[in-house]
């Protein structure tokens, strides 16, 4: 699977102000997002709110994303969920047809015990006809894959790699001192991919890199490079917008960075809503910040 090494960006999903699908957006994003030098596309994701959108609505963007993929980049697709019987039988309907591999993330709410994480994974593994890939993110499951049941998952024929998001990094040294050598590795984080490649991460799979591609391409070539002061470096870059992009909930951020470079809207759909006047004077700071940073150099 090492056309998912690298980075892969967790794509938003562009709303018009009524709130449907702007696929005239999501296309400005997928060719921005694509020359600015991500390695793949992970489609529904959290960051594209697949909680508020509908079933049929997800399978016209993952329909679309295939039909609308300048450089023919590989897909990943999230299909995840609390009720594993849901999950899987969400699973079978889905066109997987040029998918690469599903992005399944941990029981939320449930609060499952590991053997329950385990017998969950176990059961989609089996029954997907793509590659799954963990994704453990407690911030928003309330639980957490443990290191050792990431490691009994990884032995499974159909499951090849982790999305990290607890920002453990002993954890994630752990995973990646025990792993099989081809399971993936993947920063969850976008602060810690350097710090995750520097110990055998494959990857990452981002928020920023929505809008700042370019970026994450500087942390990966250093990194494979070796050259981990350059990685740094371009790291942090991110610095000061990293944390603006989670203070009133992912993607609001995010999609206010879009609207600056003129890909996108920024309108999200209910329960969110759309950046407070103060954090969009914040990020436009700091991206005036950035630009100015990136011309002294």
């Amino acid at each position: 699977m090492h056309k998912l090494h690298g980075t892969g960006v967790a794509l938003v999903t562009p709303f018009d102000s009524k709130g449907n699908i702007d696929f005239d957006g999501l296309t400005n994003l997928l060719k921005f997002t694509a020359e600015k030098g991500v390695d793949y596309y992970v489609v529904q994701g959290t960051t594209g709110e697949s909680a508020t959108i509908s079933a049929k609505d997800k399978a016209e963007i993952l329909k679309y994303t295939k039909q609308n993929n300048p450089h023919q980049l590989p897909i990943v697709y999230g299909i995840g969920g609390n009720n594993t019987e849901e999950v899987i039988k969400t699973i079978k309907s889905t066109d997987l047809d040029g998918v690469e591999a599903i992005l399944s993330v941990s029981p939320y709410y449930n609060k499952p015990s590991q053997e329950g994480i385990y017998q969950h994974y176990i059961a989609i593994a089996d029954a997907s006809p793509v590659p799954v890939i963990l994704y453990n993110v407690p911030g928003r499951t309330g639980s957490n894959i443990s290191a050792s049941t990431s490691l009994r998952l990884a032995k499974h024929k159909n499951i090849i790699g982790v999305k990290e998001a607890s920002g453990n990094l002993e954890q994630a040294m752990l995973i990646s001192r025990d792993k099989p050598e081809d399971f993936m590795l993947i920063s969850g984080d976008d602060m810690l991919t350097v710090p995750l490649y520097a110990i055998g991460s494959v990857g990452v799979i981002s928020v920023l890199a929505n809008g700042f591609a370019d970026i994450f391409k500087e942390m990966k070539d250093a990194a494979f490079a070796n050259d981990y002061k350059k990685a740094a470096a371009a790291a942090f870059q991110l610095l000061e917008i990293n944390p603006l992009m989670y203070s009133e909930s992912n993607p609001v951020g995010i999609k206010q960075v879009l609207k600056e470079f003129g890909v996108c809207d920024n309108f999200v759909r209910l329960p969110l809503v759309s950046a407070s006047e103060d954090l969009q004077a914040q990020i436009s700071k700091a991206m005036h910040q950035m630009k100015a940073g990136l011309s002294a150099i």
